[in-house]
């Protein structure tokens, strides 16, 4: 086919703009006599400001057994501080690209150049299905456009032939055996082969259970088509929830635990006020909505949608870093915020974001009071901020206040005394060697001290509701530099507050 250029300027309702080209057509089964396969190339270039989503239509007829895709684009030199190429690839059937809409059949960003899609089977990231009749739309998505413009080509093969059987999924079930209620381990944000990770399932479910996890969820970049790829990983020790990161242009979110097949859309900005729908798409899938690294410096990383919509908030991804460091006064703030009846408190989890070998399942995690080991007991001492962050197994703490009557008040809940009335806030911390201990309150730090040198120990702090609204603790390693930025070591480990006072 002859290069083109961008032929039509069209909108996705409520969505970033959309270009559509024009569309490919193919013979008919009937004229290519039933088999066989036929493949066409389209060219094309686009300019710095294209639109989010550029769509090629390929017109596909009765009897295709398969349909395969691969593109290519130019990646030139650019100076230093300009962004290059980037462009990432999906595809949607017959059904439509409306937004939340039936048609999406997978979404592998940049980690691949070729996909296929037939009834038996697709590639990883994709959905398996009859390849019906109709208007397909390859979605080319350019993250970042250099200043000489992207050349891309897109190549699509139709194979013709009888269709076959469409396995039926495999899901992971909602409940493990558990051990009643108890303290659970868990990382609720993790990558495989089926979006841009390199670990196969069980590889990441071998490394969850070496962390010393109970239960982790598979959230793969803007499909739901990982949810089936399971089976046989899960166990009496290890329950699997599914989700997905909705990776959009402006921030990444966590949709935790959503219903098996459920498919979450991404194709918004800030600016065109759809975040509220999605956010309630996902609560209504049975899921929480988590900002994930909402501080994070890669492009199109950072949450800029409000946290008015989350259930909790990812404030540690990863090895700790500074970007960790300032979500964590972010999130400290909006507690404050809190007690000035601006809104419920928002809790703070941690999770890894293991993509590759060399990233560690399991580093941070969340450990959450759970009645059991189900979905729905997980995500309510989730939601319930009933859970602190560990950078692995090895640490245990155990924290919480208590009244001078016998009362007492656990992470996330709240201690109901008078404002005058003296309460002791105890931690105890195991696993953390040559670490100190911090308690923060809505003042900022108030109290510090350094655990013995094998990193087990606990300490006490004596306060009222009026000094001190209310109270978490963080473990931290001494700073790299020796305090000289005056800035805190690194996390070893991070509560969520206790609240102190009568509301």
């Amino acid at each position: 086919m002859e290069r083109r250029d961008v032929l039509k300027l069209s909108a996705v309702a409520g969505a970033a703009g959309a270009l559509t080209l024009g569309s490919v057509t193919f013979a008919s089964a009937e004229e290519r006599a039933g088999s066989g396969e036929e493949t066409k190339k389209v060219t094309g270039h686009l300019p710095t400001g294209s639109p989010d989503f550029v769509y090629l239509p390929v017109e596909v007829p009765r009897g295709v057994r398969e349909i395969a895709v691969s593109y290519t684009y130019d990646k030139p030199a650019v100076p230093a501080g300009t962004v290059g190429n980037a462009c990432d690839i999906g595809i949607f059937d017959e059904r439509g690209t409306d937004l939340g809409g039936r048609g999406f059949r997978g979404w592998s960003g940049g980690a691949r150049t070729e996909f296929a899609i037939s009834a038996e089977r697709a590639t990883p990231a994709y959905i398996a299905g009859p390849v019906n009749s109709g208007t397909w739309r390859v979605v080319l998505a350019p993250y970042t456009v250099a200043p000489q413009g992207l050349n891309y080509e897109v190549t699509v093969t139709l194979r013709y032939g009888a269709a076959g059987e469409t396995p039926e999924p495999v899901y992971p079930p909602h409940r493990a055996k558990g051990r009643g209620r108890a303290w659970y381990r868990g990382d609720c944000h993790l990558h495989t082969v089926y979006s841009d990770g390199k670990r196969t399932p069980a590889q990441v479910a071998a490394e969850a259970r070496a962390a010393g996890l109970d239960f982790i969820t598979t959230t793969e970049h803007n499909t739901q088509s990982g949810h089936g790829a399971w089976q046989g990983l899960w166990g009496d020790d290890l329950l699997i929830l599914t989700g997905e990161e909705v990776t959009t242009r402006n921030g990444h979110v966590l949709a935790l635990g959503i219903e098996p097949g459920t498919f979450i859309d991404w194709r918004y900005r800030a600016r065109d006020n759809a975040f509220g729908r999605y956010s309630r798409k996902i609560r209504q899938a049975g899921g929480l909505v988590v900002p994930a690294h909402p501080h994070a410096t890669c492009v199109g990383c950072n949450w800029k949608f409000g946290l008015n919509d989350a259930d909790a908030v990812e404030v540690w991804n990863g090895p700790f870093t500074p970007d960790d460091e300032v979500t964590i006064a972010e999130w400290d703030n909006t507690l404050v915020a809190s007690l000035r009846g601006r809104g419920r408190w928002l809790p703070a989890m941690g999770n890894s974001d293991a993509h590759s070998p060399g990233q560690v399942v399991g580093l941070p995690q969340t450990v959450v009071l759970a009645d059991d080991l189900s979905r729905e007991a997980v995500q309510e001492g989730i939601r319930a901020g009933r859970s602190w962050i560990a950078e692995s197994s090895a640490v245990n703490l155990a924290f919480g206040v208590n009244g001078g009557r016998g009362q007492h008040a656990g992470i996330g809940g709240r201690l109901a005394v008078d404002a005058e009335e003296t309460v002791t806030v105890r931690l105890e911390v195991s696993g953390a060697p040559g670490c100190s201990v911090r308690l923060i309150t809505d003042q900022g730090q108030l109290y510090a001290a350094q655990l013995p040198a094998e990193g087990t120990g606990t300490v006490e702090w004596r306060t009222t509701p009026a000094y001190a609204a209310y109270v978490r603790a963080e473990v931290r390693r001494a700073p790299a530099d020796g305090g000289a930025s005056g800035m805190p070591g690194a996390l070893v480990a991070l509560t969520n507050p206790v609240f102190l006072g009568k509301e």
